[in-house]
């Protein structure tokens, strides 16, 4: 699911077991993170995997997505819904007193990004490691972030232009379907899309139940699982 992670990653010089000798408990210190932030709210796996697709899409995956500050990739639009960032900071927490200045930030959340996939009964991978932390965090950048109301052509080019192909775009697009989203990213497809009526590309047999999740005019912050029996 992380080819663009990996890809992105491997121009910085990371390899498997980067901490072996500098802080070998990081990747265990990471996940036991992340498993015991999934026991007390199970939001924070597809919240922490959004996080890193988010992180990466905008100059790759340096982390440049933790930083504060009034003008920070953090305050965009895209971004305003992002949760988890409590977990990364209890294991940058946790590091620093075992390892103090080793692990980046951009490993912490590589790592629980992809301990997120394996806490919702995922696959397990291996993860290079030794990515360093970006000084440089910018919404302005965020423009060419896939949007939710954007073509699959449109994203094709913009996955193209990573060294990506269709089959990684499902992959991780798809990996967003972990979790909830709101109403009030979708029910304009069930509404007045064309002549009055709902998108024709949507199956009919599904408008019934989406027709009862969210009315027109509706809640629109109501989480909807985003496949049936995925609500984490």
């Amino acid at each position: 699911m992380f080819a663009m992670a990996a890809a992105l990653a491997h121009a910085q010089g990371t390899r498997l077991g980067f901490y072996a000798r500098t802080c070998p408990r990081a990747e265990s210190i990471v996940r036991s993170t992340v498993q015991s932030h999934f026991r007390s709210n199970p939001a924070i796996a597809p919240g922490l995997l959004r996080m890193h697709f988010h992180d990466c899409f905008v100059q790759g995956c340096d982390a440049s997505i933790l930083i504060d500050g009034p003008n920070s990739e953090k305050t965009a639009p895209p971004n305003r819904l992002l949760r988890g960032y409590e977990v990364i900071d209890d294991a940058k927490t946790q590091l620093e007193a075992a390892c103090p200045g080793v692990v980046s930030c951009a490993d912490i959340l590589t790592l629980a990004a992809r301990d997120s996939v394996f806490v919702t009964r995922g696959i397990n991978w291996q993860v290079p490691t030794g990515r360093r932390d970006g000084r440089v965090s910018l919404a302005s950048d965020t423009s060419n972030l896939p949007a939710f109301t954007e073509s699959i052509d449109s994203q094709k080019q913009k996955f193209a232009a990573f060294g990506l192909n269709t089959q990684d775009l499902v992959a991780l697009v798809g990996g967003h379907t972990i979790g909830t989203s709101a109403c009030q990213f979708f029910s304009y497809r069930l509404y007045n899309f064309t002549n009055g009526g709902p998108d024709p590309t949507i199956n009919p047999a599904f408008f019934p139940q989406l027709h009862a999740l969210c009315p027109q005019n509706g809640d629109g912050s109501r989480r909807i699982d985003l496949d049936t029996g995925s609500r984490f």
